[in-house]
């Protein structure tokens, strides 16, 4: 719907808020690269000039809770879509991944994340936010030994006094800023990429805080934009959705989405870049239980190229400070 443009080459899309009516407008677009990012850290964007910027959406509070150890951050076309859902208590995770896929494991421990606040009404990335707020509060911690599967979670925190914002993280893994040193000036890795996995662990203490959780995909290749974006609804609804590419919106898969408290929760999704270029929502598996969501979309324009994961949380209506703890991120491709 609305579009931002900034001096970065990197991308990343914005969300609807999850069971409110604000829209938080899809695509970011940011050119041409005429900034470095130090640290294996893609750099800040610059504030955009559009009266009603787009971008993503996710946000953390600064208070972080509980014991840790370790290092701490804060830091269009149109076309028509089409979608079927089913369930099943098959397991869709790792015996899904072929054995010639390519793993990026443990992302929780991996460098280049950085975090964004946005905020009502448009949901445009903030430039002169801070971790600290006032607005929108976020930190994140790496190298988390409690709670943790692997002595090692990364915890995300968000809070602040505007109500529903949100803070994005974002990675970059293959392409210009990688944080794997996978820079791909060819583009070989990048074009041959056709199946994604997305496979995660996720902890908290009270779920019913959070207005959602958001999990995405983005591939960026021959001037096409393909985000496959997965929002679990909460507070907005306990279901999942999935991002319009060409509407630049969410839309409802009619799928529940029960996340637990106080205990690992293991989500799995599965996407795909077709042969004739499209976006294929493939799969959802929470907690051993596998829905089919078989969504066919068209990508959308874009001038960057590479590959991306996001992580967000969303403020609820009093902006309420959360933790969420990841572990065992680990993003599959082929």
């Amino acid at each position: 719907m609305f579009c931002c443009q900034m001096s970065l080459a990197w991308e990343f899309p914005a969300y609807l808020k999850a069971g409110v009516s604000p829209v938080k407008t899809c695509v970011v677009i940011l050119i041409a690269a005429t900034l470095v990012g130090c640290g294996g850290i893609a750099p800040v964007p610059s504030n955009n000039t559009s009266p009603n910027p787009g971008s993503n959406s996710t946000s953390s509070a600064g208070s972080a809770s509980g014991s840790s150890s370790g290092s701490s951050t804060s830091g269009s076309s149109s076309s028509s879509s089409s979608s079927s859902s089913s369930s099943s208590s098959k397991p869709n995770s790792s015996s899904d991944v072929p054995a010639q896929a390519k793993t990026i494991p443990n992302l929780q421990v991996s460098k280049g994340w950085t975090g964004y606040a946005l905020l009502p009404p448009w949901f445009g990335i903030c430039s002169s936010c801070s971790p600290s707020g006032p607005q929108t509060t976020w930190s994140s911690s790496q190298g988390v030994s409690s709670p943790s599967l692997t002595g090692k979670a990364m915890k995300l925190t968000i809070g602040g006094k505007t109500k529903y914002s949100d803070v994005l993280w974002n990675n970059h893994l293959i392409g210009q800023f990688s944080s794997q040193g996978m820079w791909d000036p060819s583009n070989s890795i990048n074009s041959n990429a056709h199946n994604f996995v997305y496979d995660i662990y996720f902890f908290a203490k009270d779920l019913g805080t959070s207005q959602a959780l958001e999990f995405d995909i983005n591939q960026f290749l021959n001037g096409k934009s393909y985000i496959w974006g997965h929002e679990c609804r909460i507070a907005g609804g306990n279901q999942w959705d999935v991002w319009d590419n060409p509407k630049q919106t969410w839309h409802p898969t009619g799928i529940g989405c029960w996340p637990k408290n106080n205990q690992w929760n293991h989500l799995t999704i599965q996407v795909q870049r077709t042969s004739d270029g499209h976006l294929l929502f493939k799969s959802i598996t929470l907690n051993g239980k596998t829905a089919n969501v078989n969504r066919y979309d068209t990508p959308t324009k874009t001038s960057w190229s590479g590959i991306t994961v996001n992580y967000q949380q969303d403020g609820n209506y009093q902006q309420q400070p959360y933790s969420i703890w990841l572990d065992k991120f680990n993003f599959h491709y082929w």
